[in-house]
């Protein structure tokens, strides 16, 4: 699946899945949310290992440290690439919301490259809700009803 626009009104699927959540018990709510933040995260670091926006343009690359006394030669590893991991990328899910984030630290190190706060760091969006996981989203919950409704 390709990344598409991202999605900027998450009212849409707030409308979409109210009705149908309000039929789930708290229980059936909590499992389904965290089925869904787990989905989300590992959407999320997928894309961030794509080295991707959440509208699906490249991250701005490297800047080169060759000549201010940093490493010389190429960088082999990927940028974020220990941010992606599960350790630093949470999910985490109740009975109403699922999320997807980072805290401590890493919050501060994954905001000041999403929002490019820092002069020298050009805005890399690590963290957004694309096409993708909207219909990500759809599935989970469709397919939540329909077996449900086949137990």
């Amino acid at each position: 699946m390709s990344a598409g626009p991202p999605v900027d009104d998450l009212g849409a699927v707030e409308d979409w899945a109210s009705g149908l959540l309000a039929k789930l018990s708290p229980v059936e709510r909590r499992k389904l949310t965290r089925q869904l933040a787990a989905a989300l995260r590992q959407s999320q670091a997928k894309r961030i290992a794509e080295q991707k926006a959440p509208d699906g343009v490249p991250y701005a690359p490297r800047s080169s440290k060759r000549g201010l006394r940093g490493k010389k030669g190429r960088i082999r590893r990927s940028m974020f690439a220990k941010l992606r991991a599960a350790r630093h990328l949470k999910a985490e899910s109740t009975a109403d919301e699922a999320s997807v984030g980072f805290s401590g630290r890493d919050a501060r190190i994954a905001g000041q490259h999403q929002d490019g706060s820092i002069r020298r760091l050009p805005r890399r969006v690590l963290l957004g809700f694309s096409q993708n996981e909207l219909s990500i989203t759809h599935e989970i919950i469709l397919h939540n009803f329909i077996a449900e409704k086949y137990q």
